[in-house]
């Protein structure tokens, strides 16, 4: 990429700070709708979570493994990556592979493939679980009414709250403060089964008994239902196409570029000051960098009201410990899919209990190359490992790192015997590593905690006290996940536009290209 040392106007309509995809699709989206806006981006390319990298001749995702909504539906939000896209002008940019079956579980002497599509999810549960047809049934119901219900309320035209939520949408306030071990223990008799179904919990940071049911419940469907996809070549096309949709429409992307500060002034939003020096005028900044850095560091804590900052006082989410490995191996020997989970067990709690002391007896084992070949030479095989981890697990990670990466080969050395024979290269990424990319406090990989009190309204909201400052990003509403990130850059989006809705957006956006 070609780097420029400074922006190259003294002003914009809007500067954003930050390139994660929360940033990038506000930003391209305000591009598109005729705004002047410029990106500020301290790395050396965009995405945020969703960059990539390359080692040798190694393509390896620094986070995100899979996503949904990447085909087009006829109706609700589902498909928001391909409406997305499309909106914007760069759908022929991505190449999405489904992933079927959307993961494999391993369980101490249990197996298990989830397949795409509601009712061969349910059946492949059915079968290894006779007599539990009804709370399979019972759960995934509740599930796909509470996707409906989300998508209906999500971009509304107001907020719903109070009565009108218990009379529009009544699944989604009965569970509103409900954890997905609170509708599983009602719903689903057998303990195993209820561990199968809450796999994917490590995709949100939270054990059952804490992660929030209805970002789980949304989160599952979007695989289950609208299909789960890879990114042919890496998440980084992901992020690039938003980053060219921002330049077609006539924006600026500055890469190497911090933020020293963000400028307000009698209640309002001023623009930005580089670390280079460069001062940059803007009625409105859209922060996508981390909530507590935002309000306290680059604006001050003077500008916002007391109350407003005690949800600074969240719970942030934990980190992850990666390990990327390139290996000459079969992996079909290991029953890999594109993503595999193993644990020793059923317990999920005390899955988390190693967690958050750093004695990890779990892992998900992420094989990309399975479906895109072009990430690795021929003959070779990618192999991600990741566990979740409390950044304040070890207290230098620098000194732990090796045994901490040597843990995980040998967690996956039981699913896959031969791997340490069969490694051709390994790279590990600690808590640490991802601060330093993303700056992120402590690594954290969902921004607050994804529990019943922290989604939605419990977050900051994308609209701040400070007059033309909008937050975009996990920090802030509806919550992390890729989804989460683009909801929350599409909703500060048309909050800048004066739209009321995400409908409106969409059809502002395409009288805008006619």
């Amino acid at each position: 990429m070609r780097f420029h040392e400074e922006a190259s106007r003294e002003h914009y309509d809007v500067v954003v700070v930050g390139g994660g995809l929360g940033g990038l699709s506000a930003a391209a989206l305000l591009a598109r709708a005729g705004q002047n806006v410029l990106v500020v981006e301290r790395h050396d390319r965009p995405g945020g979570y969703a960059h990539a990298f390359r080692r040798r001749r190694y393509h390896f995702d620094s986070a995100v493994h899979l996503v949904g909504g990447c085909e087009p539906v006829p109706f609700g939000e589902r498909g928001l990556i391909d409406r997305l896209l499309v909106a914007l002008g760069v759908r022929n940019r991505c190449e999405f592979l489904r992933v079927d079956p959307c993961y494999a579980a391993h369980y101490d002497d249990f197996s298990l493939r989830a397949p795409l599509g509601i009712d061969e999810f349910v059946r492949a549960h059915v079968e290894a679980f006779p007599h539990q047809t009804k709370g399979l049934q019972d759960f995934v119901q509740t599930c796909l009414a509470l996707r409906d219900e989300s998508a209906r309320v999500s971009g509304a035209n107001t907020a719903v709250t109070g009565q009108r939520v218990a009379e529009r949408f009544p699944t989604l306030f009965r569970y509103r403060r409900a954890t997905l071990a609170d509708v599983l223990e009602v719903t689903v008799p057998d303990r195993r089964l209820r561990a199968v179904l809450a796999t994917l919990w490590p995709y949100l940071g939270l054990p059952p008994s804490r992660v929030s049911f209805l970002y789980f419940a949304t989160m599952l469907m979007s695989y289950i239902a609208d299909g789960a996809f890879y990114c042919r070549g890496t998440f980084q096309r992901f992020a690039e196409a938003l980053a060219s949709a921002l330049k077609q429409a006539g924006g600026e992307l500055l890469l190497r570029s911090p933020v020293r500060r963000i400028v307000a002034a009698d209640g309002r939003a001023r623009g930005v000051v580089l670390e280079n020096g460069q001062h940059i005028a803007a009625p409105v900044v859209i922060s996508n960098a981390d909530a507590s850095q935002t309000l306290c560091e680059l604006v001050g804590r003077e500008h916002f009201p007391p109350r407003y900052l005690r949800k600074l006082k969240l719970r942030p989410s934990v980190s992850a410990f990666v390990v990327y490995t390139a290996v000459d191996a079969d992996l079909k020997r290991g029953d890999l899919e594109h993503e595999t989970f193993v644990y020793p067990n059923f317990d999920h709690e005390a899955a988390y209990a190693g967690v958050l002391a750093g004695e990890p007896t779990w892992l998900s084992m992420t094989h990309p190359s399975a479906l895109d070949s072009s990430l690795a030479p021929p003959g070779q095989q990618l192999v991600i490992l990741t566990t979740l981890v409390a950044a304040k697990a070890q207290a230098d990670w620098r000194a732990t790192k090796a045994d901490f990466s040597a843990r995980l080969l040998e967690l996956a050395e039981r699913r896959l015997p031969g791997l340490h024979a069969q490694l051709r290269f390994s790279e590990a990424g600690t808590p640490r590593t991802l601060e330093r990319y993303t700056r992120n406090e402590d690594g954290a990989l969902y921004g607050w905690e994804l529990a019943p009190d922290q989604i939605g309204p419990g977050r900051f909201g994308n609209a701040t006290p400070v007059a033309g400052l909008y937050l975009a990003g996990h920090w802030a509403e509806p919550g992390g996940g890729v989804y989460g990130v683009l909801r929350s850059g599409i909703a500060a989006a048309r909050l800048v536009l004066g739209l009321a809705s995400d409908e409106q957006l969409w059809s502002h956006l395409a009288r805008e290209v006619t």
